[in-house]
């Protein structure tokens, strides 16, 4: 249901559309017109089983400073939203689920100078938040929506075996695995940064979604240049995997039925 949605991401996460059609809604951060998140409604879509499925576990929203988080946690109060809360470290983070079970994940980085490697591993883990904390760094300002380079920070799927999300997001597409020490997970990004995708086998025995299911339908990883956009498609097709190309843009499938578009844009 498009007004169902517009109404929870615009009312409750304080994106705004920057397009909207009768069936579609382009949504981004307040005076911003990157967009981040693309609805398309399918009337009468099955929401996620609490159990989850393969596919999307959540996509997370970053946003530009501990402050926005500070006040974006104010402003969850104030609305009486209900969430999960870690403090991973590297970040801080909450946790949501849109009305048709989608997982969100809305976050603010530590500074990475203060990322610590431990015994070769980065120190990254799932500790209670410090809300009182988060809450005083918003300084008591009120929150007018999702703020100005609000970004897309990573993905996170649901797989059934982690071997096969290594062989199409590692040996495929390029991402380096970040090792991290998390039962059932492995995580992957560009760069050095902590995650930009992460993978895991905790839905053990879920059902991959179908065209009745509500669902990811396809995340983009954005690259600097058309070359490098080449060159993960080359590295997917020499792995066996598919690879459209639509004008400057490879589109491929992993094993659990998610599009993956790599593109510059």
């Amino acid at each position: 249901d498009l007004n169902r949605s517009l109404d929870y991401y615009q009312r409750v996460i304080g994106f705004r559309a920057i397009e909207k059609t009768r069936s579609t809604a382009v949504l981004g951060a307040q005076l911003d017109d990157t967009p981040l998140v693309e609805l398309i409604e399918r009337a009468g879509a099955t929401p996620v089983p609490r159990r989850g499925r393969l596919g999307l576990f959540h996509y997370a929203i970053l946003l530009p400073d501990r402050a926005a988080l500070g006040r974006f946690v104010t402003h969850l109060g104030e609305i009486g939203e209900y969430t999960g809360m870690s403090d991973h470290r590297v970040s801080e983070a909450i946790y949501l689920s849109d009305p048709d079970g989608l997982g969100i994940e809305v976050y603010a980085d530590r500074p990475r100078e203060s990322w610590r490697v431990e015994r070769g591993l980065l120190a990254m883990t799932t500790e209670p938040l410090d809300v009182q904390g988060l809450v005083q760094a918003g300084r008591g300002a009120p929150w007018t929506g999702a703020p100005p380079d609000t970004r897309i920070g990573h993905v996170h799927l649901h797989v059934s075996d982690l071997g096969t999300a290594a062989s199409f997001y590692h040996e495929g597409l390029g991402l380096d695995k970040v090792t991290l020490q998390y039962p059932g997970a492995l995580f992957m990004s560009a760069g050095g940064y902590h995650h930009h995708l992460g993978t895991n086998t905790w839905a053990a025995g879920a059902a991959k979604p179908n065209e009745d299911d509500a669902r990811l339908l396809e995340w983009t990883v954005q690259l600097p240049e058309h070359g490098d956009v080449d060159a993960a498609a080359r590295s997917l097709t020499s792995r066996g995997y598919v690879v459209e190309r639509e004008g400057d843009d490879a589109v491929s499938i992993d094993p659990w039925g998610t599009r993956v578009r790599i593109t510059t844009r």
